[in-house]
């Protein structure tokens, strides 16, 4: 099959129940997006596989839950309010705004990024190259203007000025300030992380590609706490676990490259970025950034807050400030990933096609379809089946129409497993189950299928 277009995985998506367009009813809002039923159980489980294979499984990796909301300072101390900005260029033909790193980016193909690039740096190369405007072909832009990307809001019941705090535009900052209370209440040792699942919200200029980029999304963001001088070996750890993470939940090799950044790129306060990029239908695009922060966000806030936020070591007696390696994938992202590595069309022996989401069962929305053969004899002991089945995993119940629709409706909403129940059912207490990708049928007691499911959940 050929690669998936994104206009084809969005209307999958709507049809199918895993994205809508958000408050559509109403002429809908610019990129904003709702989950539904099976995008919803979709997207829970991959944040179940990332903190089953980044926190719970870890020693010294602890999970966080920090409020949206914030002290302004927290945002003043790590750049935020000052130097969250995008660079805004302008079409002076048609009016439309562009961001000029991601006119760059497009124009060279992901070849150059325009990360870390000054103003003129990003005005000299736009014009050298005489990029054209996406929607009208001009290349007379006006010159780049920062745009803030923080999203402003107001406690109280007034707008004054002291009253104003921001949505958050990361998730590492609560982390960050939460550093001295998990390693107090933990009686953490360094080296030791911090993981959270979160909402974030940027104000971005120019989102788009469905929901690659958003205004708001969600984080899952890790933050491992090293000694100065090692923080390149945890860089190096997280690099090849985080691509293995990938692989393990069903992302194939060929659709997975790093790129690390060169020094032009880095963050000033960074020794090394890797980006891991995936090929999405518009192409490779970022999908996890692993940094090494150094120790520029714990000074930052132990210099702005006046808290001393230096790790005692037990053995050495030595105080320093840790260094900061940070995994940061966001949860849209691989979700579309996920989709995209997913969904196929067959064509079959006898010439007709299905659609299929070959999810990881670990991933699949619902892990279980149970089918009665014929609904009138057959309902009452599925039924039974399934209420005993969802109390173990999430399950689906289908009776309308014939086996053969209820086999693609499954395919396409992603269920690794259909068991249909059937008159052996009745007489000898066995059931078909049917394996999504190879549709090949195999049959067991009914007292098997529990252990048999959960065997192949295994991540």
């Amino acid at each position: 099959m050929e690669k998936v277009t994104m206009e084809k995985l969005t209307a999958v998506c709507k049809q199918y129940g895993f994205i809508y367009q958000g408050s559509e009813i109403y002429g809908g809002l610019s990129n904003t997006w709702d989950y539904g039923p099976l995008g919803v159980e979709l997207k829970n489980n991959i944040k179940k596989a990332w903190w089953k294979k980044f926190v719970e499984e870890q020693k010294n990796i602890y999970g966080l839950d920090a409020a949206i909301l914030m002290n302004p300072n927290v945002w003043v101390a790590s750049g935020h309010v000052s130097s969250f900005s995008d660079p805004l260029i302008d079409c002076k033909k048609c009016k439309t705004r562009h961001r000029a790193d991601k006119l760059i980016e497009d124009f060279t193909e992901g070849k150059e990024t325009g990360d870390g690039w000054d103003n003129t740096k990003l005005e000299k190369f736009i014009s050298d190259n005489k990029i054209k405007c996406p929607k009208c072909g001009s290349s007379d832009y006006t010159p780049i203007r920062q745009f803030n990307l923080l999203f402003e809001t107001h406690i109280g019941v007034t707008e004054e000025n002291e009253n104003k705090v921001y949505l958050r535009g990361e998730t590492c900052q609560g982390i960050f300030t939460n550093f001295k209370n998990v390693e107090r209440s933990m009686r953490a040792k360094v080296p030791f992380g911090i993981g959270q699942i979160g909402k974030s919200f940027r104000n971005e200029i120019t989102p788009g590609n469905f929901i690659f980029r958003t205004r708001e999304f969600e984080q899952m963001e890790l933050e491992f706490f090293c000694k100065p001088g090692t923080d390149l070996k945890w860089h190096d750890y997280f690099r090849s676990y985080c691509m293995d993470f990938l692989k393990l939940i069903g992302l194939k090799e060929e659709n997975l490259r790093y790129r690390d950044h060169t020094k032009e790129e880095l963050a000033f306060y960074s020794k090394a970025t890797t980006d891991i990029e995936y090929n999405y239908p518009m192409g490779f695009g970022e999908l996890w950034g692993i940094a090494d922060r150094t120790d520029y966000d714990l000074k930052t806030h132990m210099e702005h807050s006046k808290e001393d936020l230096r790790y005692l070591d037990p053995e050495t007696n030595e105080k320093y400030i840790p260094y900061v390696i940070e995994p940061s994938v966001g949860v849209d992202r691989l979700l579309l990933a996920v989709l995209t590595e997913s969904y196929k069309e067959e064509t079959l022996e006898d010439g007709t096609t299905r659609e299929v989401m070959s999810f990881h069962p670990f991933l699949a929305p619902f892990k279980v379809a149970v089918l009665p053969l014929v609904k009138k004899f057959h309902s009452e002991k599925a039924l039974e089946i399934y209420e005993n089945l969802n109390k173990e995993f999430m399950c689906t119940y289908d009776e309308t129409g014939n086996i053969g629709k209820r086999y693609r409706r499954e395919d396409v909403a992603g269920t690794p497993y259909c068991l249909t129940v059937d008159d052996e059912t009745l007489n000898n207490g066995t059931v078909t189950i049917r394996d999504r990708d190879t549709m090949e049928q195999i049959t067991l007691k009914i007292e098997d299928v529990s252990d048999y499911i959960k065997d192949k959940l295994k991540i």
